[in-house]
């Protein structure tokens, strides 16, 4: 059975891979046996998870890119099926996020919300399914967020990137199916860069920690299971699914 979560000749490109959630993931992939490429906009990040990747004994490398340039994001997928000569398993990681009183939001701000979690998720997604549907087989994974289903103030346009990012991965699911397998994971509440900010506010995570059952927030390796499951064997019959690693928060 353990076979079927082996990616072991599998090569796995990953956005927003440099640091937080996309590191773990990417970590988790390659701690399956796949080649990683993690992608991001930092050189420096790049350099130090590339470096932990191939510390695994993976075939790993970095790009640079802006996912806001629809033309870098299709030069990015063409060098890794080059390098590789294959493209397996894509994870749409890469996001941002501004927080602000929705009557502040700038038509830029919201420009670049919907730029990167939700324009770039499809443009990357657009030009690996093209890779992947000529070898007859391959993985999406988006990575979507609790926002997508609640309501949360102060960052609309975040949860209006990530609530479409759902629908986004239902429809190229099922047009896709049966040879790309897209799925999403939702995150809860994470301690990454992006969410410091709140762990900062006094009070707010012991306030988070009341709802959540298990008492804890999430750390980044937290979501490498749902990442292998999603991007192997195991998962041949899931498709357009999004699978919550939340700590139960919203059985709640």
């Amino acid at each position: 059975m353990l076979e079927k979560f082996s990616l072991k000749g599998k090569v796995a490109l990953v956005t927003g891979g440099g640091r937080g959630l996309g590191k773990g993931i990417a970590l988790g992939l390659a701690g399956a046996g796949a080649d990683v490429v993690v992608a991001a906009r930092s050189a420096d990040e790049l350099a130090e998870t590339a470096k932990e990747l191939k510390d695994l004994g993976t075939d790993s490398a970095s790009y640079q890119l802006d996912m806001l340039n629809v033309t870098e994001i299709r030069n990015m997928v063409d060098w890794v099926a080059e390098k590789y000569g294959t493209l397996d398993i894509l994870v749409n990681g890469a996001g941002i996020n501004v927080r602000k009183p929705t009557v502040e939001m700038t038509e830029a701000d919201w420009d670049r919300v919907l730029g990167v979690n939700l324009k770039g998720v499809f443009f990357a997604s657009q030009a690996a399914a093209k890779v992947m549907l000529q070898k007859g087989k391959g993985r999406i994974i988006n990575v979507a967020s609790l926002s997508a289903i609640m309501g949360i103030p102060t960052i609309v346009p975040y949860c209006s990137s990530k609530g479409g990012l759902v629908q986004m991965t239902k429809g190229m699911a099922v047009e896709w199916a049966p040879k790309i397998n897209v799925n999403a994971i939702g995150p809860g509440y994470f301690r990454t860069a992006m969410t410091e900010e709140l762990f900062q506010r006094e009070g707010w995570e012991q306030n988070a920690l009341r709802r959540i059952p298990q008492g804890k927030t999430g750390s980044p390796s937290d979501l490498a299971g749902a990442a292998v499951y999603l991007a192997s064997e195991a998962s041949d019959y899931v498709t357009g699914q999004v699978i919550y690693v939340d700590g139960g928060w919203l059985a709640c």
